[in-house]
């Protein structure tokens, strides 16, 4: 295929990953695999640039441009040039607008819904490439961070920032409404009965958990239930969605169940009106990132003090645990081989152990090398905020299998705008959750395979 081919093939697969129209593709190839990058490895001519597109906002902007300014002050070979683009979805549209040019990124960041599209763009080099090349350890690595990006025992992006679901809660709501403070709920109905106890003492509503898609396949994970078929697209391309199952069904009962006994209040979609809610102390508990830990102890401060929780789960659920959300970085494969290998050398740089425990510092985004955790800093911010132990015990004691791992399929944001109607329906009364999310599969299953169509 021309080059030309090539790039309109690349854009069609990137407008149907965006709207689900019907495209042809190529099935999907690696490129070659490099030899191994040696430091700073580059020609003669001068330092070889890097450019890493992120979408990396606001405080974090800083830390990402300073991770890479003192990576381009360690040696002379390299320069990256870390460049925010808005956005993870501002940056995937300017992504596909590069395809196929000169002008695009070393390195993408991506959010991990992306990640099937990214695969099947044929627009990447495996991270394992480089890892099998270079002979690098990758038992280094947090095991249920890197599972996400594996598929077939090949780990095709080098996970960055890094994040799970907790619950929060104000335990000075707990202790007036006559419960435990130091006895976070860890099932559906211990959460139940809690929201009841906060609602009932007057001071506050008892939860809001606010309408995120992300949640809802959190919450399937954490019943050890697969949120798409074939192992979450994992043993094979998914076909349809699980949305609907036992394990939805469950979810959203319990969930209108809160609603309509006031246990918990529906305050819409936006995860910031959540947030607010809790730091106000207007609801007791709510479910949120880990990286909004800093934020939401900060918020608190002098008010009340903020307790975290496992995520929790029915009492009969089988075993699971959460799956990390957040983003990683993708070698772009159209860049010149000694770029990719100068590439290789910064990602090597930003996931050492000093760089891992500054970026979790800064960002509360989670370490993604497991040394990171015996860096002085990392000690000394987990004593200051002692919270965060709990997002370490949930993350270090899930078990790694298809469902924790996280489901993959072409067509993730669309799915997760759609689940996100279903839920609306259900606590504003308009379905049941049978029905919510009865439609909601069959959409979805009727984009996912619109999406195989273009893939074969």
């Amino acid at each position: 295929m021309g080059k030309k081919g090539f790039t309109s093939l690349v854009l069609a697969a990137t407008m149907m990953f965006l709207s689900a129209c019907s495209v042809n593709m190529g099935e999907s190839t690696d490129s070659k695999k490099p030899e191994p990058a040696k430091p700073g490895a580059t020609a003669a001519s001068g330092p070889k640039k890097v450019v890493f597109w992120h979408a990396m906002g606001g405080a974090n902007t800083k830390v990402v441009e300073q991770m890479a300014a003192d990576y381009n002050a360690s040696q002379d070979k390299i320069k990256v040039e870390a460049v925010y683009q808005g956005s993870y979805d501002d940056l995937l549209s300017k992504l596909k607008a590069s395809m196929g040019t000169s002008e695009g990124p070393s390195v993408v960041q991506m959010y991990e819904i992306g990640s099937r599209f990214m695969i099947d763009s044929k627009a990447i080099t495996p991270m394992q490439n480089f890892i099998d090349a270079d002979k690098w350890d990758a038992s280094q690595l947090e095991p249920n961070i890197a599972g996400y990006y594996t598929l077939s025992g090949k780990l095709y992006s080098m996970p960055f920032n890094t994040s799970n679901p907790i619950l929060y809660y104000n335990k000075d709501l707990f202790k007036a409404a006559g419960l435990d403070p130091a006895k976070p709920p860890k099932t559906f109905e211990e959460l139940k009965t809690a929201a009841d106890a906060i609602t009932k003492s007057g001071k506050a509503t008892g939860a809001n958990f606010a309408i995120y898609g992300w949640f809802i396949e959190q919450l399937f994970a954490n019943q050890g239930a697969e949120f798409i078929n074939n192992g979450n697209g994992r043993t094979s391309m998914a076909t349809e969605s699980q949305v609907n199952s036992d394990a939805g069904v469950k979810v959203l009962t319990w969930w209108k169940d809160l609603v309509d006994t006031k246990a918990a209040n529906n305050l819409g979609r936006k995860t910031d009106d959540s947030k607010k809610a809790f730091s106000a102390g207007q609801v007791g508990m709510i479910l949120e990132s880990t990286a909004a830990l800093k934020g939401l102890v900060d918020s608190a401060g002098g008010k009340f003090e903020v307790g975290t929780g496992f995520l929790p789960k029915p009492a009969d659920a089988k075993e699971g645990g959460v799956v990390v959300g957040g983003a990683s970085l993708w070698m772009m494969n159209n860049r010149p081989d000694d770029e990719q290998k100068a590439a290789w050398d910064f990602i090597k740089f930003l996931t050492s152990p000093k760089e891992q425990a500054y970026w979790h510092v800064n960002t509360g985004y989670f370490p993604i090398t497991k040394k990171a955790y015996d860096e002085e800093i990392v000690k000394t911010n987990l004593k200051q905020f002692p919270q965060f132990q709990t997002a370490i015990d949930q993350l270090h004691q899930t078990k790694l299998n298809t469902a924790t791992q996280g489901a993959v399929m072409g067509v993730f944001p669309e799915a997760r705008q759609i689940v996100e109607g279903a839920i609306e329906e259900v606590l504003n009364s308009k379905k049941s959750p049978k029905e919510a999310l009865d439609a909601a599969a069959k959409e979805i299953t009727s984009k996912i395979q619109l999406y195989n169509k273009t893939v074969k």
